[in-house]
């Protein structure tokens, strides 16, 4: 991996910035299975046109997407699938923390025990 200038860092962190919205997730994972149009990303997101073209644009500066024009139609498609191993990663540490969280509770279960001196015994 090359040495990260104040330049890079700032690259890098603009990408990870964009990938921060959830709606611009929506986007990425609705071109998974190839190329849509507006309209079509409208229904697939529920996004509504103007919200939607905001982030396809910011998507489309950054690399991510790729768009043409075909009429009055514009089609967007995603640039790679690159994307999808940094959502693959992060979806493990979701998961490894979710099964971790849930068995944890179990485990302090084991080692609490009730209070037994407050039992009077007759």
């Amino acid at each position: 991996m090359a040495r990260m200038t104040d330049e890079l860092f700032d690259k890098v962190a603009s990408r990870f910035k964009a990938l921060g919205e959830p709606a611009r997730l929506r986007i990425l994972d609705a071109l998974r299975s190839g190329e849509l149009s507006v309209g079509d990303l409208c229904e697939t997101t529920s996004l509504n046109q103007a919200n939607l073209s905001k982030h396809l644009q910011l998507l489309h500066t950054l690399g991510f997407v790729n768009r043409r024009k075909n009429g009055l139609f514009v089609y967007y498609a995603l640039a790679d699938q690159d994307v999808f191993q940094l959502c693959d990663i992060m979806c493990g540490r979701l998961d490894a923390q979710s099964n971790a969280a849930a068995v944890k509770p179990l485990t302090s279960r084991r080692h609490s025990t009730p209070n037994r001196g407050s039992v009077r015994r007759r």
